[in-house]
């Protein structure tokens, strides 16, 4: 057993797994503020889409009744960041992560978008050592219990503040990155949205989308509260 094996033999047993190429584990492992190595940004963006086509596939089997905007929620539902954080947590992967330091100790290892996107990206090193099959096995094997209980989503909230406020004749909302910090790989944005005669919200996030869903969240709430 190599060291790279031995370093992952726990993770191997937790993943129901074992690596032909521990590199490509290591990679998938390896977060972005570790420069100077590979990271798992590449990984990432296979897994995304193995996820993707596993999902919907699955969905098209198990929801045979389900129309097409009924599989796409469910869709949605089970490759948003949440869920593959949720998987991650399950799976323990924080402890795993190879970061810098300076990540580690502002929280890294619990961040949403970090083990969200190593998730990801563990998803496409096993596509890459073992194939398609292989891979679509381990999202069943994980994603189960979501799956077979995943119920079409609700309208989120940038959806709820738009139709509010065009039900009263209004222009759509509109949102502004006001701010981004951090570095590439851990930004913090903040973004405002404003809507006419209410004025403006502002929220940060770890994504845009994130932060334009608590600025309309928080519009929502108030646009609530003025009727009141």
């Amino acid at each position: 057993m190599t060291k790279t094996e031995g370093q992952y033999a726990e993770l191997y047993g937790i993943l129901g797994y074992k690596f032909r190429d521990a590199t490509l584990l290591r990679e998938a492992l390896t977060h972005p503020s570790l420069e100077g190595n590979p990271n798992y940004q590449r990984l990432e963006f296979i897994g995304d889409r193995v996820l993707g086509l596993a999902i919907a596939a699955w969905m098209y089997e198990i929801y045979p009744t389900a129309d097409e905007g009924g599989l796409a929620s469910r869709h949605t539902n089970l490759v948003r960041r949440e869920a593959c954080a949720k998987i991650a947590d399950q799976l323990n992967l924080g402890n795993f992560i190879h970061m810098a330091k300076s990540s580690e100790d502002t929280g890294g290892r619990k961040r949403e978008t970090i083990i969200a996107d190593a998730c990801e990206a563990v998803i496409g090193a096993i596509y890459l050592d073992s194939g398609y099959e292989v891979a679509e096995s381990f999202v069943r094997r994980f994603w189960k219990s979501m799956a077979v209980n995943i119920k079409v989503a609700d309208r989120d909230a940038k959806t709820r503040l738009q139709e509010a406020v065009q039900a009263e004749g209004k222009a759509i909302p509109v949102y502004t990155t006001i701010d981004k910090k951090g570095p590439d790989h851990e930004p913090t944005f903040t973004i405002s949205v404003k809507v006419v005669d209410e004025g403006q919200e502002i929220a940060e996030g770890q994504s845009k989308r994130e932060a334009e869903q608590l600025a309309a969240a928080q519009m929502l709430s108030r646009i609530k509260n003025d009727k009141q």
